[in-house]
């Protein structure tokens, strides 16, 4: 959907069916700043007729991920029932219908809800996969002209799909202020689906899983093998086939297996949606998933046993049989591992082949009747189902004549547009980016907003990068803005970021065609921090002098961002952790996508902020305590320093503008894909209303008084066996610099006092035995560790 209209956005919605798609709905739309009402059917008569609602909100309320932004987002839902409320939805703009997955009762619902819905008002189903028009069958044309589906993927707020499905009487303006407001408001990749049983994502990801399954059920592959080979190794999320099919619930997965069976007559596939009888047996068993404690997997204590298909029960894994996956791995990139295993001749390959060969020429059959473009199915497959890669873009790493090819050899049959197209043909085509739709019989420019544009469509149009070194770059985004793109491994912040930060901004300062300057990538994660692996090598050959170099030149990078003399605008997503968060915290005007988790979290591996961030905490509370007297400076000391103590990490932009991470005036992107051009705007509104820099200040700080206060309230903590003896002598070391040092009480300091400080901690404590054990654990397993 390509919507460029501007339509006010909802201010109150309802949505009617509170289980645990419907609550998750209402709270994202309540994280979008909607007031909704949320409604159910009334509780058992003697009870409060709200309280099963209620119930169901706060269930909600406790699932990890958590649903919701903030604690204050929860106020923003207001309960009701079916049977007491329903006329209240008069006042909603938006109704979202999420009951039970039954013609039968939407249909009745929605005759009701056409009674109390006020005229104008959009009216949308939230089903998986029972056609639109179905649903409104009787309904005046009034009523159908404002209906249409739109399909949430579970979890709301962390997947981003939203498939959209028009019926033959939905009004295009109805269809189109939806796709905006879910585009813009909730962050959705809006994908327009075809009204046809299970749209587009879940008729393709369900053909496949149920492939996979007859893989197992055939007994050539254990269930590790299978989820090893389609997990992250071809681009999957890590829960592979059979963990993502216990937490949906084996018996969900039944369910909608028989339904598309019954569903889909016409299609020549249709024998895979045939329930597997190993599948049957689960249930039947009530062997449910994850829900029940068993399905493919079961949890035994601290052991995870899956079944063993000859004998029936959950055994320990056997070793995998798949041949050489460290040579796959070493492949690199994500298209180089599908060339490696598409060549593969043992038993990966082979598993590799026959699946992948599958679902692509199933997803090429569906052409024309659950879309009509290709790229649509690979967005439904990447925004819905976590894949990296969708069945057309994988085809296109592969080859396009080589898997054409090897279709033909294993008689798998092709439509007709598949086999006219050209030898050295692809379903994608670059500047700008095309995408090839067979109705058509050409390529036509994929349907994505301009605001959504990715950094390699950008650089392909832009050409060369304005300047560059081996982990950076300076690329031009237009209109007298350009944007410095570090490019490391894991983005990590190691010298060559830091020196290519330093010559980014001398290059938007003197050139007097650019305005200013965003920073940014388009990496899994915004920033892990500084590269640990480089100053472990410098640890390990002493090199001391070299990390204190390198933490002044950090620190100095830092100050650069925050008094650059033209507007730099950090354009952050995921995690930004350590030197990230500091970046962030460096930058005045930051911009960050909702989903940007950020934090200090330093002391995880012995160490303190020393990237500007403890001194930006101290100078955060100097300034918030202005006026007061300085007894009122310990709270917000306490505070911040709590936060970084503990390695606090927030779930989510908005709850890092909480912890004191970004400023209150961060300019917060629900759309992730929009940051770039929200970034790029945020610089151009600052210079056209003649951008100043920040101030130099005085930071008050507490000095030893307000460092044995600190130090009181972790040591509560050590006695509690919260925290280990090294935790607590870190604490101290943090609270010492939060509160400036070796001062014998409260007075002024310069920031650079404060940076020297930072510094002198930092290297202090890199020279402790225990923090070089953490660093070392850290990056052998990924995962701090405790001593």
């Amino acid at each position: 959907m390509r919507s460029t209209s501007t339509y006010l956005p909802f201010r109150r919605a309802a949505v009617i069916g509170a289980g645990t798609m419907g609550a998750q709905i209402a709270a994202h739309l309540a994280n979008a700043g909607v007031e909704v009402l949320l409604l159910d059917l009334a509780a058992p008569e003697g009870n409060e007729p709200r309280a099963l609602v209620k119930k169901r909100l706060k269930a909600v309320t406790k699932l990890k991920p958590n649903p919701f932004f903030t604690k204050a987002v929860h106020g923003r839902i207001s309960c009701g029932t079916i049977e007491h409320d329903l006329e209240k939805i008069a006042d909603a703009e938006w109704i979202v219908e999420a009951v039970i997955e039954r013609l039968d009762i939407k249909r009745t619902l929605l005759e009701q809800v056409e009674m109390h819905a006020s005229p104008g008002s959009i009216v949308s189903s939230n089903t998986s996969g029972i056609p639109i028009h179905a649903l409104v069958s009787g309904r005046s044309l009034e009523f159908r002209q404002h209906f249409l589906g739109t399909h949430f993927f579970n979890p709301p707020r962390y997947l981003s799909l939203l498939e959209v499905v028009a019926h033959a009487d939905t009004r295009p303006d109805v269809l189109d202020k939806i796709g905006w407001y879910a585009r813009i408001h909730l962050g959705k990749d809006v994908v327009q689906a075809n009204d046809v049983p299970y749209f587009i994502a879940n008729r393709i990801g369900i053909y496949g899983m149920a492939g996979v399954i007859e893989q197992f059920a055939s007994g050539a592959y254990t269930i590790e093998e299978i989820d090893t080979l389609t997990g992250p190794l071809v681009g999957r999320p890590k829960s592979g086939t059979f963990r993502t099919a216990d937490v949906v619930g084996l018996d969900v997965m039944q369910l909608v297996c028989e339904n598309l069976y019954e569903s889909v007559p016409e299609d020549e596939s249709r024998v895979r949606f045939r329930v597997p009888e190993v599948l049957k047996k689960l249930v039947a068993n009530g062997a449910l998933g994850a829900k029940s404690g068993a399905g493919f997997y079961r949890k035994e204590g601290r052991k995870i046993r899956s079944l063993n298909l000859s004998s029936g029960q959950y055994e320990d894994p056997a070793p995998l049989n798949l041949g050489d996956l460290g040579r796959i791995k070493a492949a690199g990139a994500l298209r180089h591992r599908l060339v490696a295993l598409f060549e593969d001749e043992g038993r990966a390959g082979g598993f590799f082949r026959k699946t992948m060969l599958d679902g692509m020429a199933y997803a090429a059959r569906r052409i024309g009747e659950i879309t009509d473009s290709p790229a649509r199915v690979d967005r439904g497959m990447c925004s819905g189902f976590g894949w990296k890669m969708g069945p057309f873009e994988t085809w296109d790493a592969i080859g396009f004549a080589r898997v054409r090819e090897a279709m033909v050899k294993d008689g798998i049959t092709l439509p007709e547009w598949v086999l006219d197209m050209p030898d050295d043909a692809s379903f994608y085509i670059n500047r700008p980016l095309r995408v090839y739709f067979p109705s058509r019989g050409e390529y036509v420019a994929e349907d994505r907003p301009a605001d959504e544009r990715s950094l390699a469509s950008i650089k392909l149009d832009s050409g060369k990068d304005l300047w560059s070194n081996e982990e950076s770059g300076l690329i031009d985004l237009g209109d007298g803005v350009a944007l410095f793109e570090f490019r490391s491994k894991a983005c990590t912040l190691g010298f060559n970021v830091i020196s290519g930060l330093f010559a980014a901004i001398d290059y938007i300062e003197n050139n007097p065609n650019l305005h200013g300057l965003v920073i940014g990538n388009e990496g899994s994660h915004f920033s892990v921090g500084a590269n640990l692996a480089e100053m472990a090598g410098a640890v390990q050959s002493g090199e001391f002098g070299k990390i204190d170099q390198y933490i002044a030149r950090f620190q100095s990078a830092m100050q650069r961002v925050h008094y650059a003399r033209k507007p730099v605008v950090v354009a952050a997503h995921q995690r930004a952790l350590g030197g990230g968060c500091e970046l962030i915290m460096a930058c005045p005007n930051p911009v960050a996508a909702a989903e940007t988790y950020a934090g200090l979290v330093e002391l995880g591996v012995g160490l303190i902020p020393a990237g500007t961030g403890s001194m930006r905490f101290a100078a955060k509370a100097s300034k918030e305590n202005q006026g007061y007297y300085d007894s009122n400076l310990l709270p917000g000391v306490m505070k911040y320093f709590e936060t970084v103590a503990k390695a606090t990490v927030s779930m989510g932009a908005e709850e890092a503008r909480d912890l004191g991470f970004l400023p209150g005036h961060a300019c917060i992107v629900m759309n992730s894909a929009r940051r770039f051009h929200v970034a790029k705007h945020e610089v151009l509104r600052l210079s056209n209303q003649g951008y100043r820099p920040p101030v130099p200040a005085q930071i008050r700080v507490l000095g030893r008084p307000g460092a044995a206060a600190l130090s009181t309230a972790v040591y509560q903590l050590h006695q509690g066996r919260f925290i280990s003896d090294y935790d607590l002598y870190l604490a101290k070391k943090l609270a010492y610099v939060f509160t400036g040092g070796d001062l014998s009480g409260t007075q002024e300091v310069s920031e650079s006092y404060l940076l020297d400080l930072e510094r002198e901690v930092f290297l202090g404590l890199l020279g402790q035995p225990k923090t070089q054990e953490r660093i070392a654990g850290l990056l052998k397993t990924n995962r701090p560790i405790r001593n």
